[in-house]
C-alpha cells in the first residue's frame, strides 16, 4: 500500500546524512519551484527548460550579452547554452548580431516578440514569489535570499578561478 503525503511527510532523516545536506533541500526544492513556475508560464513560447528564463531577462536588460557571459552566468556548458540560444533565437524572442569592432564576437539582442513576453515572465515570478512563499516570513525571505546569493556568487568564484565548466547530465 502507497504511504499518504502526512505518512512520508513524518519520516525523519535523524542523524543519516540527508539530514545535514544542502544537496537534499536545494533538489527538493529546486523540483517544486521548477514544476510551480513551468505551471505558471505554461501559456508561454519559453516556459521550458532550465536557463531560459534567467537568459531572457538578462538579455533584457543587456543588450549585446555574449553567448559566453551568458553560459558562465548560468553555470552551464557552452554548447547546452548555444542549443538553448538557437532555440530562443528560432522562437523569434532573441536575434544574434555580430559586434562591428570585432567580427568574432556576437551579442545577443531582444526582439519586440521577446521583450513582450519577458516582461511576462517579470510579472510571473512577481506572483510566485508573494504567492508561493507566503509561508516564509518576509524577514526570513530576505535572510534566505541573502544567503542563497551568498552561496550563488560562492560558486561563481569557485567557477572563475578553477576553471571549471558544467557539463551537461
Amino acid at each position: 500500500m502507497k504511504p499518504t503525503l502526512d505518512e512520508v511527510a513524518d519520516v525523519s532523516f535523524g542523524e543519516d546524512v540527508l539530514a545535514g545536506a544542502f544537496s537534499f533541500y536545494i533538489r527538493a526544492l529546486d523540483f517544486w519551484v521548477t514544476r510551480e513556475l513551468e505551471r505558471r508560464m505554461a501559456h508561454l513560447p519559453i516556459a521550458r527548460g532550465k536557463g531560459h528564463i534567467t537568459a531572457i531577462l538578462v538579455i533584457d536588460r543587456t543588450a549585446g550579452v555574449t553567448p559566453s557571459e551568458i553560459a558562465t552566468l548560468l553555470m552551464r556548458d557552452r554548447p547546452a547554452t548555444g542549443r538553448m540560444l538557437d532555440k530562443m533565437v528560432s522562437e523569434g524572442l532573441l536575434e544574434r548580431q555580430r559586434d562591428n569592432a570585432d567580427q568574432r564576437s556576437i551579442g545577443l539582442f531582444i526582439t519586440p516578440k521577446g521583450r513582450e513576453v519577458a516582461q511576462e515572465i517579470r510579472q510571473v515570478i512577481q506572483g510566485q514569489e508573494d504567492e508561493f512563499y507566503d509561508f516564509i516570513p518576509a524577514e526570513e525571505r530576505q535572510e534566505l535570499l541573502r544567503l542563497l546569493r551568498s552561496a550563488y556568487e560562492g560558486f561563481q568564484r569557485k567557477v572563475r578561478e578553477q576553471g571549471f565548466e558544467p557539463e551537461e547530465p
